[in-house]
């Protein structure tokens, strides 16, 4: 009897050691299937503010990518509002480059659709816009993507087709300059933050470079009647620090913009507002309308200049691209 009586204690405590053991190896798997799916989970909760965090696919010939579009609160029944197309750079997607511009808030008090297309990463391992392989036709099938995009979200949501204007950083903002030349009719306004110029490079081995600033940028493909009927003004803004893609960049993409125009470069003005980095700014000109625009920020690396502090490729010390980019865009729009 005390032989059964010890065995049974014996099974007793073995099944409560097995149970407990069971509970932490349960509340362990939890946690660790918890922290690997956080990074998903992260990216599909819509940043934070007021509106709305839509997702969709643009489909095409080049295949798929998706986007994400930013509509602010209260738009009224048969309300149509102003569209800013935002380009990611290398290691960004659509929400790391809304929550790193910021450009959501501005939308959200002026009244205006954000579109953010998003590169996928079986296109270019690192998230790049592949703007610069124009010979292999793939640049122009992933603009062509973007063209769906846009399209999608003029027909399907308050979009003002005769009010788009396109930003972009890095790659972002080559390709956001190869968009326009290839439809200059189908937007006001394109900014250029820290990119190359089209026309720099036309495949891997010479974007790198065009990156150091090692290549001559071609003329654009237009005459000066078109150029100030059809094409929009452009927006340049380059930091003096950026080490990633040079500053000759930023003069060359304004310079072939005034080039194509016959404008020319007003007085350079400093400009400073409260404690951020200083900016040098000239306008090109022709018979007083502004077609392009160059912001040279001495201070400034690789980053979005006047973005979210503590995100990677942003710079909250610097002017507020998000608000130049929007007041650049907002005067063609007539806003």
């Amino acid at each position: 009897m005390r032989r059964r009586n010890h065995a049974s204690a014996w099974a007793k405590s073995f099944e409560r050691g097995f149970a407990a053991i069971t509970r932490q190896t349960l509340r362990v798997g939890t946690r660790a299937v918890g922290e690997a799916l956080r990074p998903a989970i992260d990216k599909h909760k819509p940043p934070p503010g007021s509106g709305s965090w839509i997702h969709g696919v643009a489909l095409g010939a080049a295949g798929a990518r998706r986007f994400r579009l930013y509509r602010p609160p209260h738009v009224r029944i048969g309300e149509r509002l102003p569209l800013m197309v935002m380009l990611h750079g290398c290691g960004q997607d659509a929400k790391s480059f809304a929550m790193s511009t910021r450009m959501n808030r501005i939308a959200a008090r002026e009244r205006f659709l954000v579109l953010y297309p998003e590169q996928d990463r079986v296109a270019n391992a690192q998230g790049c816009w592949n703007w610069f392989d124009t010979a292999s036709g793939r640049a122009y099938g992933e603009a062509a993507l973007i063209m769906k995009a846009i399209d999608q979200v003029c027909l399907l949501y308050p979009a003002d087709r005769a009010r788009v204007a396109v930003a972009g950083l890095s790659a972002g903002a080559s390709m956001a300059a190869l968009l326009v030349t290839r439809h200059p009719e189908r937007f006001k306004a394109v900014v250029m933050h820290s990119g190359i110029p089209p026309g720099t490079a036309h495949s891997p081995l010479s974007a790198l470079g065009a990156m150091q600033g090692h290549r001559a940028t071609r003329p654009l493909m237009t005459t000066a009647a078109s150029m100030i009927t059809s094409w929009p003004p452009l927006m340049v803004i380059h930091g003096g620090e950026d080490t990633v893609v040079s500053a000759h960049n930023g003069h060359a993409a304004a310079q072939v913009w005034a080039d194509a125009a016959g404008a020319l470069a007003s007085v350079r003005r400093s400009v400073q507002r409260g404690n951020r980095y200083p900016m040098t700014v000239t306008d090109f000109k022709r018979k007083g309308s502004t077609v392009a625009k160059l912001v040279e920020v001495g201070q400034l690396g690789h980053a979005w200049s006047g973005g979210a502090a503590r995100r990677p490729f942003s710079d909250h010390q610097g002017p507020d691209a998000s608000r130049m980019a929007w007041a650049f865009a907002a005067r063609q729009f007539g806003v």
